[in-house]
């Protein structure tokens, strides 16, 4: 696969072994509610980071898991309550399920899966909201054999207001959720601009990852964190000179040069992206309430008046 976003809908899903025992599963094209997971095999079992959107996907990523291995899945790991990396977790059978406190508290808040009106229809199959039952509030660690696997909160709301990460130290691998994106727009409506950039040069940049699975998109390095620094900085940026000018965070979205960003998938992310850097503006802390249905529907205007597409 290229690291190009497949802009034709979305490909087969695929693994890719990153470091010996440790899979990256991959699923193109990387837009809205279509994620990246991965596992690692250990002599007893399997841990699983994350599950998928569908019923279909997460019963396809189970196969993959299948086809490498006959262990059964022991724990899964969920690195923020977004439904794309929890709605299939019902289908781990046995399976721990461990996530940060606020994203139990908030994967039940959210709910059922739901597309129309924000978004084109979805066949979500036979979901059953199954949250993670074991929390923890800072960090916890797994062992996978003597391989340790670091599960550490961010501390602070970046991409949603629970975003976790896993570090394999021994590997120096990183599984970082939605903390950044490879050739889709990173999203920050949910959480903070500031908080994202905080995170990622404070926390996910020190740990010099050689590898990356982010949440969306192709296996990378550390590249991605610049990408994200830098896409992140750019929103800043636009809404500190639109929003003096009294233009809304749609209208600066129009006017916006998106320069290098004018490649990534879901452009309208922008929007929702400027409703969050204008209630910081305004003074509003990271991961603050904001007016999401506004912001929703902001860039359903940007997107044509057409609901978001959805292809998972």
């Amino acid at each position: 696969m290229s690291d190009a976003p497949d802009r034709e809908g979305p490909g087969s899903p695929r693994l890719e072994e990153v470091s010996e025992g440790i899979f990256a599963y991959l699923q193109p094209d990387g837009t809205w509610w279509i994620n990246n997971t991965g596992f690692l095999v250990g002599a007893r079992g399997v841990t699983s980071v994350d599950s998928c959107s569908t019923e279909r996907r997460t019963r396809a990523y189970l196969e993959s898991i299948r086809s490498v291995t006959d262990r059964p899945v022991r724990t899964l790991v969920n690195t923020h309550h977004h439904g794309d990396h929890t709605f299939g977790n019902y289908l781990f059978s046995g399976a721990t399920v461990v996530g940060h406190e606020r994203t139990r508290e908030d994967a039940l808040a959210w709910g059922e899966p739901f597309d129309e009106p924000f978004w084109t229809k979805v066949d979500w199959g036979g979901v059953e909201i199954e949250p993670p039952f074991l929390t923890y509030t800072d960090a916890v660690t797994l062992w996978v054999d003597d391989l340790r696997c670091e599960v550490r909160h961010v501390g602070t709301p970046a991409h949603t207001t629970n975003d976790s990460i896993v570090w394999l130290p021994d590997r120096r691998v990183l599984f970082c959720g939605d903390l950044l994106f490879n050739g889709g727009t990173p999203f920050l409506m949910q959480g903070s601009v500031a908080g994202a950039i905080r995170v990622l040069e404070e926390v996910v940049a020190p740990l010099g990852a050689e590898t990356i699975v982010p949440g969306h998109g192709p296996v990378g390095g550390p590249e991605l964190i610049s990408r994200g620094l830098g896409y992140a900085r750019f929103v800043q940026a636009t809404a500190a000179e639109a929003k003096p000018a009294g233009l809304s965070p749609l209208e600066a979205a129009r006017e916006a040069d998106l320069g290098p960003y004018a490649e990534l998938t879901d452009p309208e992310r922008l929007v929702g992206n400027l409703h969050r850097a204008y209630a910081e503006l305004d003074g509003h802390a990271p991961g603050a309430p904001i007016d999401l249905v506004a912001a929703l529907n902001d860039m359903i205007a940007f997107n044509g008046g057409r609901p978001l597409t959805c292809r998972a």
